[in-house]
């Protein structure tokens, strides 16, 4: 199976500029900056994919079943796992449009150029890191923070299988910075990686996304109880 994690691209927008580090501080989300698995061990994650169970989000494997828990998530990742729930549903691509318009700033045209570059409602990464360095040096503070964070979660918990791609519609949770800290990001990451690893356990499906830094939690662990699938 082939792991497509988008940890390298954290380190090409490097830590924020000074001047937003307290706006980026204030989301919680800034553990992330530092915390990315850039590499791991597919024949061992594929091998306990195989054995995920979407009915009861856990590995089933002879002996015990195993799952990653909010328990994990918090320690791993320094997330918060309380406050509001983050929940986001699929954006049109006008809606898209609107969305990057209004809070990166940018115009019309350039939103509708981007959209159907990446065919939908996406952008792709290395334009938000474009998008950032222009809004730093324009000194516009909150819509630099904005495209930093984007880039951020899309390089990290909700990383998907284009290895390029964010979804527009994260943007939507940086509109207003002071209420980003509130949201439970650590459930929205674990929720992700269920998500990934529901699509992943399928028999169709040769790749596997999202936050993999996740399936590393306890993998001391898992190398441990490895012997029992041989």
């Amino acid at each position: 199976m082939k792991l497509v994690s988008h940890g390298r691209k954290v380190t090409l927008i490097g830590r924020p500029v000074s001047e937003i580090e307290g706006l980026v501080g204030a989301t919680r989300l800034s553990p992330l900056i530092g915390c990315s698995v850039v590499t791991g061990d597919p024949g061992l994650i594929s091998a306990f994919v195989e054995r995920w169970h979407s009915e009861i989000n856990s590995f089933h494997l002879p002996v015990v079943e195993l799952t990653i828990t909010l328990d994990d998530v918090s320690p791993l990742l320094h997330l918060s796992i309380s406050g509001a729930f983050y929940s986001f549903h699929a954006l049109s691509v006008d809606e898209a449009i609107f969305l990057l318009t209004e809070l990166l700033k940018v115009s019309v045209e350039e939103a509708r150029a981007e959209t159907a570059r990446s065919r939908g409602a996406y952008v792709r990464l290395g334009w938000v890191r474009d998008i950032y360095e222009m809004r730093c040096e324009a000194r516009w503070w909150i819509v630099a923070a904005r495209a930093y964070l984007l880039h951020l979660v899309g390089c990290t918990f909700f990383a998907n299988k284009s290895a390029t791609y964010v979804h527009v519609v994260h943007l939507e949770a940086f509109r207003d910075l002071g209420q980003s800290g509130g949201y439970a990001w650590g459930v929205a990451a674990l929720v992700h990686m269920y998500d990934q690893l529901d699509e992943a356990s399928r028999t169709t499906t040769r790749q596997i996304a999202g936050y993999l830094t996740l399936l590393r939690v306890n993998f001391v662990f898992l190398n441990m109880l490895r012997w029992i699938m041989i």
